[in-house]
């Protein structure tokens, strides 16, 4: 049976809630801060930083803010949306009861898509890290290391998946705030190498903010954004975190000060003890600082925390890629196979699906230049599909404060802003996918990313003749008619 059309609540759902399989509500607020704090501190920090201090200069820092900035309306309008109606397990429920069956369709394989490719982004990380700890190692090892351990890492209950990617997500922030105190040290006594002086003065006597230019800003922009996906990571755990009204907003909130101390923070630093001329693409800074100050064992240490690093943001997707896929599969999205939970409550069909995709990451490490390359392609194709899914988020909330303002005046997190912010979020991302066509590797991704969208809209055309898509269809039309009669 479907459920009522009721103001606010999903539709076109198959079965009654009773009869539905749920997911635990497993995760304390210990988890969700730390796994909110893991998806905005990715790889892309780490790693990508490098590349992005040497196309931008100093001005990075005003990337980061910007995208930040940002990023978090877009998260504000997801809190209250997800906040508007418990019964929502993500946002791709709101899109689909707010959109239509479509929207859902649509932003779940995305989503899923996305996280596939970050995972896939992951791996080409990790094993490029395992080789410089391990000169030598075949690089297929490490890629298939590390899928088996995301495997069984997600493979018993959420509570421990939550315990692992709080532990994970520590470890990321002490390298961090090593690296700060470190750089901060070093700059206070006057620390000299074969690069300079360390001292806050690097930031702006080597050209200026903007050495590069405007263009040298942009350029800035292509990297820089897929450092922040994974951001809307608390959005999938909705549905597995205990008493969500009071830690998804707290989770939420912090976003500002953590994009200020992690990001701007160490960037900050890392251009204060080396000028940015000095950073390349393809190595860390983090690394090279602490090699900088001759600790060697210290550099070594933070090697393995960015492979650390890299495991965590797999970690978090191959979570999110396999409860997407099950809350598709439970709205007859995706194959009924995929809505089946283990005894203890995980999605596991779900989860080895995404750990079999995976493999195209090991197929990817031979199939390029060099594991930097790989990367960079495979980022911005991630950064397009993240646009594209924070984009319906946005758009759910503009017809949330259309269709129901009642919800709008009662919610007690309302986004700041509203629609004007709404608006301005939409003009960035614009910008953003112009900057992305200003340079040929990010260009020839953009211009890739497309054929997954006609993919999907072929699948969609079939997907949505079955009988309960076109229940859900009539359903959500039924709903439509009934709160315009109310707001008229």
């Amino acid at each position: 049976m479907t459920t009522p059309n009721v103001p606010g609540a999903p539709t076109g759902s198959t079965s009654s809630h009773a009869d539905e399989p749920h997911l635990s509500r497993g995760l304390s607020n210990r988890h969700i801060q730390l796994l909110a704090i893991g998806g905005a501190i990715g790889t892309g920090l780490f790693m990508g930083s490098g590349k992005t201090i040497s196309v931008a200069g100093p001005s990075v820092i005003f990337v980061y803010m910007i995208i930040g900035f940002m990023l978090f309306f877009v998260m504000r309008a997801m809190g209250e949306l997800l906040l508007s109606n418990l019964n929502y397990k993500s946002f791709s429920d709101f899109a689909g009861d707010l959109l239509g069956p479509w929207a859902s369709f649509f932003t779940g394989w995305t989503y899923w898509f996305c996280w596939v490719v970050t995972g896939v982004a992951d791996v080409v990380a990790i094993a490029g890290y395992a080789n410089e700890l391990w000169p030598g190692i075949p690089l297929w090892i490490p890629g298939i290391a590390t899928i088996l351990i995301l495997l069984a890492l997600n493979l018993p209950t959420v509570k421990a998946f939550g315990e692992v990617e709080f532990w994970f997500a520590l470890i990321k922030i002490v390298a961090i705030i090593a690296l700060i105190v470190t750089g901060l040290y070093m700059i206070f006594t006057g620390f000299s190498s074969s690069a300079g002086t360390a001292s806050f003065t690097n930031l702006w006597q080597h050209g200026g903010f903007f050495p590069k230019e405007f263009m040298g800003f942009v350029a800035g922009f292509q990297i820089a954004v897929f450092a922040f996906v994974g951001i809307e990571l608390v959005g999938t755990a909705a549905a597995e975190t205990k008493n969500p009204e009071r830690n998804l907003p707290r989770a939420i909130n912090a976003i500002p000060v953590r994009v200020g101390l992690f990001y701007v923070g160490a960037l900050v630093i890392l251009m204060s003890v080396t000028p940015w001329m000095e950073f390349k693409a393809g190595h860390s800074p983090f690394i090279g600082m602490f090699s900088l100050a001759g600790l060697g064992a210290a550099a070594t240490l933070v090697n393995l925390v960015v492979l650390t690093s890299a495991m965590s943001s797999a970690n978090s997707g191959i979570y999110s890629t396999s409860r997407m896929v099950f809350g598709l599969a439970m709205e007859g999205d995706a194959p009924s196979v995929f809505g089946k939970l283990s005894s203890r409550k995980v999605p596991q069909n779900a989860l080895f699906l995404s750990c079999v995709l995976l493999l195209s990451g090991v197929v990817l490490l031979y199939a390029g230049k060099s594991i930097g390359e790989a990367f960079d392609m495979v980022t911005t194709v991630s950064a397009v599909c993240f646009m594209f899914v924070w984009s319906m988020i946005l758009v759910s909330y503009l017809v949330f404060l259309k269709r129901r303002p009642e919800l709008h005046a009662a919610s007690k997190y309302k986004m700041p802003g509203g629609r004007v912010m709404v608006w301005a979020v939409f003009a960035f991302f614009a910008f953003l996918v112009w900057a992305l066509t200003t340079q040929p590797d990010t260009l020839t991704a953009l211009l890739v990313t497309p054929v997954w969208f006609i993919v999907l809209g072929i699948a969609w055309q079939f997907v949505k003749k079955s009988p309960v898509h076109q229940a859900r269809i009539a359903n959500h039309a039924e709903t439509l008619h009934e709160e315009a009669k109310v707001n008229a």
